[in-house]
């Protein structure tokens, strides 16, 4: 069954790895159910989608788009054997860590039920210095791109509690092919890629318009 491995929720600690004063990325998992609901902007709004996780960089991170992060315990998996060390739940600053479901294979705009919420899958995580610094692993970034397995970011679309154990129910598919893989390799590696994700509309609209500008820019070429 698709399920919740372990809810995670971080507490603000000094962040040395980047020039905002404070990070949540130390996530640990919690017993008790989270309470989830938008958090409103990435600018001004609350930060993350679970009550009490803290989001130091909000001008990058967090926001309605970036609401809840979902990573897979079988990716975490393979990045204990690739880095022979062990990964708990938590360990790349997600919030849901999950069992028999495909993060990476989620299309955009893809619904799913949590115990009482309902979140939808936006955007591919995108590594950043804080991330490097926090796994403290030499070329952790290139190492990270080059694996294609970012997990998920999702938006709250009904509010309500998520806690360890919760199934995971797809209860929207859209009918498009644009996956959180695919998107995460045209947004770094691929950027060829990039035109095929204008077929998903529930894409934040900075992808959307960062699509269009390299259209334009290749239409001017020819």
């Amino acid at each position: 069954m698709a399920h919740v491995l372990s809810v995670n929720v971080g507490a603000p600690e000094p962040n040395p790895h980047k020039d905002t004063e404070s990070t949540g990325i130390g996530k640990l998992p919690v017993t008790e159910p989270v309470d989830v609901r938008a958090p409103g902007p990435k600018h001004g709004g609350q930060g993350s989608g679970l009550v009490g996780d803290f989001i130091g960089d909000r001008k990058n991170h967090g926001g309605d788009d970036q609401a809840v992060y979902a990573y897979a315990r079988e990716d975490l998996d393979h990045w204990q054997r690739v880095l022979g060390r062990e990964l708990r739940p938590g360990s790349f600053g997600e919030n849901l860590t999950t069992v028999d479901v495909d993060v990476n294979g989620a299309r955009i705009g893809e619904r799913w039920r949590i115990g009482s919420t309902v979140l939808e899958v936006s955007v591919p995580r995108i590594p950043c210095s804080t991330f490097a610094g926090w796994l403290a692993e030499r070329g952790w970034i290139k190492t990270f791109t080059r694996g294609a397995l970012p997990g998920a970011y999702l938006r709250v679309v009904t509010p309500g509690q998520v806690r360890t154990g919760d199934e995971v129910v797809v209860v929207h598919r859209p009918d498009h092919d644009v996956t959180i893989a695919l998107t995460f390799r045209a947004l770094t590696l691929e950027p060829e890629l990039l035109p095929k994700l204008l077929a998903a509309d529930a894409l934040p609209a900075e992808v959307h318009d960062r699509v269009r500008r390299r259209q334009g820019f290749q239409l001017d070429d020819d």
